[in-house]
């Protein structure tokens, strides 16, 4: 199941950071303003958002075959026919199908893992499952840069759809209900931890949940807008195509690195670590001109997706007894409606301000994470204290 669940989150990640390259050319060819930009990423990741939950509820209504495929069959035929959006209403009412369709990944693809696996395997197993979709975010906009430069941006999306068709039908033979069954048959279960005190639990939850909603704002909002920046920098669309796919690759690499990090200096010094360097990437990337704002990439990469590996290995830790599925579906849907919200927001502020101004005031705003962090220590060290 997990690599089932591997290939799901690859193609949908992909899928959700390729418009991260479209941006550029449908506002050329659409004459689009930084803050109906920022609305078109508002729409897909908004949809996505709210149907989190809805998505949950299905999987344990039907199972989680049906939805997933149907998602996934949904989100290709979006992507195959976004070539023929010939005005920003159809546009994002696409996108706004697409999110929905997309939004079955998350939930269904974490219960397949978490079912699979208990126990000590499963954080490892979640950190694989978090690191394939990295690697789609590397590989389907790398793979989509190649295809609009050779074809054009029509025909590479049309392309990127028909794998998306491809992906569906493994995903139809491989969540076969005897696989799904076997995978967790006679699964022993795990012995349960002590709880933490209701108080310091929800305190704790509702701060870790603050952290990864300023975190996912901060990654929708420069990631949205960091194109136009490498553009004014005098970057094609190649070189813009290339730096992003270096950003995702240096994201990989953070869900590894910031683990293994977290390992050695703790969770909480790794988010100060991963944001402050966030936020210093940024004003970088506004000061240094484009060959060294290209160098720059991967570990602008590293300290953006960093931190979000070391918060989803957390949120276990702040579930109630039984509960953790709940606890992922409430803090996808707070980080993923953040994350949906901010292009919006720095789009406005890019309006008003200019495109500088409001990749300062991302950089900013990514620095509140640090009087969050001072939060959550005393449950963090609840949780680490002996029962």
């Amino acid at each position: 199941m997990l690599g089932t669940a591997c290939l799901a989150h690859m193609l949908h990640d992909g899928y959700s950071d390729m418009l991260y390259l479209l941006f550029p050319f449908w506002q050329r060819e659409l004459a689009l303003s930084l803050t109906e930009i920022g609305t078109l990423k508002t729409l897909y990741s908004g949809a996505m958002a709210a149907g989190q939950v809805p998505a949950g509820r299905l999987g344990e209504r039907w199972g989680e075959r049906l939805p997933l495929v149907a998602g996934t069959l949904l989100t290709a035929g979006v992507v195959l026919a976004l070539h023929q959006a010939g005005s920003a209403l159809v546009l994002g009412a696409l996108l706004v199908l697409g999110g929905l369709g997309a939004s079955v990944q998350h939930p269904l693809s974490s219960t397949l893992v978490s079912r699979a696996y208990d126990g000590p395997r499963l954080r490892t197993t979640l950190g694989t499952y978090n690191f394939a979709g990295d690697i789609g975010k590397v590989v389907i906009p790398g793979l989509l840069a190649l295809l609009m430069a050779a074809f054009g941006w029509r025909a590479g999306t049309g392309l990127v759809g028909v794998l998306g068709l491809a992906v569906a039908g493994v995903l139809v033979t491989a969540l076969a209900p005897r696989a799904a069954a076997a995978a967790h048959r006679d699964r022993p279960l795990p012995p349960p931890r002590p709880p933490l005190p209701e108080p310091v639990r929800r305190r704790g939850f509702a701060t870790l949940s603050a952290i990864g909603v300023l975190d996912s704002a901060t990654r929708t909002g420069l990631l949205t807008f960091l194109p136009f920046l490498l553009a004014g920098k005098g970057a094609g669309a190649s070189a813009i195509g290339g730096a992003l796919s270096l950003v995702f690759a240096g994201g990989a690499a953070g869900k590894f690195t910031c683990g293994a990090l977290a390992t050695r200096i703790g969770v909480l010094r790794t988010v100060v670590v991963t944001e402050a360097g966030t936020a210093l990437a940024i004003l970088l990337l506004l000061a240094l001109p484009l060959p060294y704002a290209l160098a720059l990439m991967p570990a602008l990469g590293v300290a953006l997706n960093g931190t979000s590996s070391v918060l989803y290995g957390t949120v276990p830790e702040f579930a109630r007894g039984g509960s953790a599925a709940r606890a992922f579906g409430f803090f996808y849907t707070v980080t993923i409606g953040a994350g949906a919200v901010a292009p919006t927001l720095y789009g406005m502020a890019g309006d008003a301000l200019g495109l500088s101004g409001s990749l300062l005031l991302v950089a900013l705003v990514v620095l509140l994470v640090l009087p969050l962090v001072a939060l959550l220590r005393p449950a963090l060290r609840h949780r680490a204290a002996p029962a």
